[in-house]
């Protein structure tokens, strides 16, 4: 009863909060746009330079002009702007951003993120990786909880490329909810519908910390 890609964006829609400032990233991510509730006032912001990004269109509101950093086709909400890349970036670097939702390749359990690049396998290029977790005031990692060959992706220590050191708080997989704490550690807050804690702790290789019982996710 693992989550799809849907369930994991359905969840993390769960922790936006009204008057939120929030980039999302290329993948999972973009998938929240869906799921904030209408009655939320938030603002979705991206890198490419659009501030006012709303749900993704339906087939007659597709404008090929109007993409996310992904180069998915997107809407934009009443009031929304367009700028350039220089303007976004200094948006971001200056800690205009409240949350910021990525995916990710791998995270350790000191909140360490590895999101860019697989070594011997070409790149297009950084993006906006590395500005978003050196500036963002709160990070929520989007994941498979294990690779397609069963392996790990919670780990002690990354072994690829690091985008950014100690930064992540939350991590939200088809598996479970997790907040990685400042002592280290993945602590268990939530499963998915039907899936155990002994399921959890097989599909992690960091340290995990369970404490008490264990709620399943609720997901509408």
């Amino acid at each position: 009863m693992a989550l799809d890609k849907i369930g994991i964006a359905k969840r993390i829609a769960q922790e936006v909060q009204d008057g939120m400032y929030i980039n999302l990233g290329i993948g999972i991510p973009t998938l929240v746009a869906n799921y904030i509730p209408d009655a939320l006032d938030v603002v979705l912001q991206s890198e490419n330079g659009l501030l006012g990004i709303g749900q993704f269109p339906t087939e007659d509101e597709v404008d090929a002009d109007l993409i996310n950093a992904g180069k998915q086709t997107i809407t934009m909400r009443d009031g929304s702007v367009l700028f350039d890349s220089s303007e976004s970036f200094a948006m971001i670097r200056g800690g205009h951003v409240d949350l910021t939702i990525l995916g990710a390749m791998e995270v350790s359990e000191n909140g360490d993120i590895a999101n860019w690049k697989i070594p011997g396998k070409m790149v297009k290029g950084m993006g906006g990786a590395m500005d978003l977790v050196a500036s963002a005031k709160n990070i929520i990692v989007a994941m498979q909880h294990t690779s397609r060959s069963g392996d790990s992706k919670l780990l002690k220590e990354c072994t690829l490329p690091i985008t950014g050191l100690n930064c992540v708080k939350k991590i939200v997989t088809n598996l479970a909810v997790l907040e990685v704490q400042e002592e280290g550690g993945f602590k268990l807050i939530e499963r998915a519908p039907g899936v155990s804690v002994d399921e959890i702790k097989e599909a992690t290789a960091g340290k995990l910390i369970v404490e008490g019982d264990i709620p399943e996710m609720k997901i509408d």
